[in-house]
């Protein structure tokens, strides 16, 4: 045996290619040796982002003596849970149901079929603080292997049984349609979990609501919701997107999002920068600014924009997942050190601004002598509002940025997992067509096509069938999940909608098509295709979980892609399976809304109609001109499209075929053609005027 991760399209099992641990991959070989040595698989799952998965790396797999123990008594699979989320999500089930609690990293053992029978986070290479070692875990595990099988054996099948049986009750469960009157009432909850303090949600360690804040936007949008709850939306939106911007999640100096704070008041990031978590905010940044066009959204939108193509985009044109939490440091004991490139002292900033510039910009940015970090070290946060400042801040601020952007450039750099994950794409090509669009970015526009067209070069496969990931221009072989259909559908219609392009709404019907094909089953949404299906996986059920987290559920993803197309096209079909896709978020609506969020966002197009548009006539500044008034609509769920024929289209409404016009449509009820931009932006909910 020895380690065969070195040809992994993966860069987090790449980076463990070189451990003394005999890693294999998920699959069938790494099972049958397992059976065939009569040992249990230990199986690891991380992401190359993930601080404590490089520790754990640093103090375990790295040794050589842990290694040896590993490799004797256990078949070692090593898992990218971004690669593979179907076999993290049931083991993360597994590990949640055993301990109390999940996370990364997460060590399981299995059967050789694949049923767990122990399971954990991170192991230290001491005891510590209660918690035994890393080797005295895996000795109990083989005492209890080779000398109490009969209590393995049942306490694994006992495991895989109750997680099949929640798996099949939440699938099988009737709910209540979403109503009004219960999204309503779903901010009214919310409300009474907002932190009026700091913004956001809850205390630490505090993520960014992206699903929820996509809920509440649409919701202050809406016409059918009552004016106090859209009020009341508005403003628990704008506070936590105030609160963020201003935070040491944000980056300050060259923009985006880091993936959550590790206190309540947003100060301390957990530095890795993921694409979904950006992706997901310069959208909600921008519907922002579709209903405030005052505030500060369209420019965290484009800065966060900017940032995911100066830091993410691969040479194939696509973007890469994330940056590392750690930066490799010289001297740091061979692994990184969290934060490096990021937090500054007073000294620092003296240094490279001068005295004066220096001693104002630790003011503003809460950069002390006892720092907020580590070692005496501060992150960057907005002490004030610097951009409404009427004597010149503004403009201070700017120039000393560009000059702190250049510093920061001079220091080490946290590595990239430019492994290409297809549903984050989705997510970015949406946020990217979106904002370039509104804001005058055609580069954004082109950017997003780049990325679209990626996709269907690489990961679509000639039986109709998508792949997952893609590195270095070669698609991976994990199959795509129901989240990576939802995300490119929902990227391909907004492009659509940006560009007029044809071919984008034909990508996300074959998309769809997948979903209602391999995906779907008694009107529910599930993660895994069912002909796709892995028999040690199989164990524990088919999942199908439509709870949103820091991203939006694959059932929530694909229901507001299907209730799209549905505006678009007319179709039936595709607004019945939205509706019944999301009818298990209705539970979650009413008992935690915080994690049915994009459900809900969802919900709310459904019960606006959606609003859909229709552009009709030659292209020119004149229908351009009624694409972005459409675009700047803040009606939920807005769906905009050209007419599918233009040619054979009958003159309606008395307006000139030659002419371009718009036609607004509601809850499958139409206005008559308009060709008045100004009457458009009206009919949309428009605020903004681009």
């Amino acid at each position: 045996m020895s380690n065969a991760l070195a040809d992994s399209t993966s860069p987090y099992l790449l980076q463990h290619a070189d451990n003394p641990v005999d890693w294999r991959e998920w699959g069938d070989e790494a099972f049958a040796e397992a059976r065939r040595r009569d040992v249990p698989v230990l199986l690891s799952v991380g992401y190359a982002a993930c601080h404590w998965c490089h520790v754990m790396a640093h103090e375990s797999f790295e040794d050589p003596a842990t290694a040896e123990m590993m490799n004797a008594g256990f078949v070692c699979v090593k898992v990218d849970r971004e690669e593979r989320p179907d076999v993290d999500a049931a083991y993360m089930g597994a590990t949640t149901a055993l301990t109390g609690q999940g996370g990364w990293p997460m060590t399981v053992f299995l059967r050789p079929d694949g049923a767990p029978f122990h399971a954990g986070t991170y192991h230290p290479p001491v005891p510590l603080a209660g918690r035994p070692s890393f080797q005295q875990v895996m000795a109990a595990v083989t005492q209890a292997w080779t000398q109490r099988r009969g209590q393995v054996d049942g306490a694994a099948t006992s495991i895989a049984g109750a997680l099949a049986s929640r798996s099949a009750a939440g699938a099988g469960a009737d709910h209540a349609p979403l109503t009004a009157e219960r999204l309503d009432e779903a901010v009214t909850a919310l409300a009474d979990q907002e932190d009026r303090v700091n913004g956001g949600f809850g205390g630490a360690p505090k993520f960014p609501p992206s699903p929820a804040l996509g809920f509440l936007l649409r919701h202050a949008g809406a016409g059918a919701a009552s004016s106090s709850t859209r009020g009341l939306a508005g403003g628990i939106a704008g506070r936590t997107l105030v609160a963020m911007a201003r935070s040491g999640t944000y980056d300050q100096v060259v923009g985006g999002f880091a993936r959550y704070a590790v206190d309540a008041g947003w100060v301390v990031p957990h530095f890795e920068k993921m694409l979904y978590d950006n992706a997901q905010l310069a959208r909600a940044y921008l519907h922002w600014w579709r209903l405030d066009p005052g505030g500060s959204g369209a420019r965290v939108a484009l800065e966060t924009c900017d940032w995911m193509l100066d830091a993410l985009v691969t040479p194939e044109g696509a973007l890469a997942s994330s940056l590392d939490a750690d930066t490799p440091v010289p001297g740091s004991a061979g692994h990184g050190v969290e934060g490096a490139t990021y937090v500054w002292t007073p000294r620092q900033l003296t240094q490279v601004l001068g005295e004066a510039d220096g001693t104002w910009a630790a003011g503003l940015l809460g950069v002390t002598e006892e720092g907020s970090f580590e070692a005496g070290a501060s992150t960057a946060v907005l002490t004030r509002d610097v951009w409404s400042a009427a004597d010149g801040e503004a403009h201070r601020w700017t120039a000393v940025r560009e000059r702190l952007r250049a510093a920061r450039a001079a220091r080490p750099q946290p590595a990239r997992d430019d492994k290409v994950v297809a549903g984050w794409n989705g997510l970015a090509v949406a946020a990217l067509a979106e904002c370039g669009a509104l804001l005058d970015r055609p580069d954004l526009v082109g950017a997003a096509r780049r990325a679209a067209e990626l996709l269907c070069r690489l990961h679509a496969q000639p039986d109709g069938s998508w792949r997952r990931t893609s590195r270095d221009g070669l698609v991976g072989s994990a199959p795509a999940v129901l989240e990576d259909l939802g995300g490119m559908a929902e990227g391909f219609l907004a492009l659509h909608a940006v560009t007029g392009e044809h071919r984008w709404l034909e990508s996300a019907e074959q998309v769809l098509d997948q979903v209602l094909t391999r995906f779907a089953a008694g009107g529910v949404l599930h993660d895994t295709a069912g002909d796709a299906g892995d028999p040690r996986l199989a164990l524990m059920g088919r999942p199908a979980d439509p709870s949103d987290g820091a991203s939006p559920s694959g059932t929530s993803l694909a229901a507001g892609a299907l209730t799209t197309f549905a505006a678009l096209t007319g179709s039936t079909a595709h607004r019945l399976a939205a509706e019944r896709a999301l009818a298990p978020a209705s539970a979650l609506a009413a008992a935690a809304p915080r994690f049915a969020g994009w459900g809900l966002a969802v919900a709310q197009a459904l019960v606006e109609g959606p609003v859909s548009v229709t552009l009709r006539g030659p292209a020119g500044p004149g229908l351009d001109a009624l694409r972005t008034a459409a675009l700047a609509g803040a009606s939920p769920g807005l769906a905009l499209g050209p007419e599918p024929v233009a040619d054979d289209r009958p003159a309606g409404g008395g307006v000139d075929r030659e002419v371009a016009d718009a036609v607004v449509c509601r809850a499958m009820a139409c206005s008559p053609p308009t060709t008045s931009p100004e009457e458009l932006a009206r009919a949309v909910g428009a605020r903004a005027r681009p």
